[in-house]
């Protein structure tokens, strides 16, 4: 059991770094003229995400849950991947990755990394991690509550997305097109 608390210190850790990262880039981004959307959500997020590592501990310690090694390392490697991917988004978005929903008028819709094949690869971290994570130790009703919480908050957090990607859209349209309007080629 200690080495799944210090797995999931681990991940808070990797949490705590992510943090940091978005407030460095948030500056970065409010100094170019930024927007934050979707400031409702943001509190329930890190709520949610704060108790998945709260609950993996609790439900292996209090439910008994034992390690399962087929499981558990299947669901380790799924969890070292999330977080490689993870940190390909971040890696990939530079300054512009966030963990608030930040537009910098101006900048052109990132098409590279993981971005060339999905539009949102950051969420398919957190879902597998959201996952794994409890799963290493058969948590399984943690695994089950944040993967139904999870996609609750993911609808509205992926519709904020969509809605500031438009405006980029819209944004680099508008910048590229004639004095009718019209978008040029």
């Amino acid at each position: 059991m200690i080495w799944y608390v210090l797995l999931v210190a681990a991940v808070a850790a990797e949490r705590i770094a992510e943090l940091v990262v978005a407030r460095r880039n948030e500056r970065w981004s409010m100094a170019r003229g930024a927007t934050v959307a979707g400031q409702g959500h943001y509190p329930a997020m890190v709520a949610l995400h704060t108790g998945l590592l709260a609950a993996c501990v609790a439900e292996v310690w209090l439910g008994g849950r034992p390690f399962l090694p087929a499981l558990g390392w299947a669901m380790a490697a799924v969890l070292v991947a999330a977080q490689g991917l993870r940190w390909w988004c971040i890696g990939t978005l530079g300054p512009r990755w966030n963990t608030r929903v930040i537009f910098v008028p101006g900048l052109p819709l990132v098409q590279g990394g993981p971005y060339r094949w999905l539009r949102h690869p950051n969420y398919v971290a957190v879902v597998a991690e959201g996952v794994a994570l409890p799963l290493v130790h058969t948590a399984w009703l943690t695994a089950l509550a944040f993967t139904l919480l999870n996609a609750v908050l993911l609808t509205v957090r992926i519709r904020c997305e969509n809605a500031a990607l438009a405006g980029a859209a819209f944004s680099q349209r508008a910048a590229q097109s004639g004095p009718a309007g019209n978008v040029t080629a």
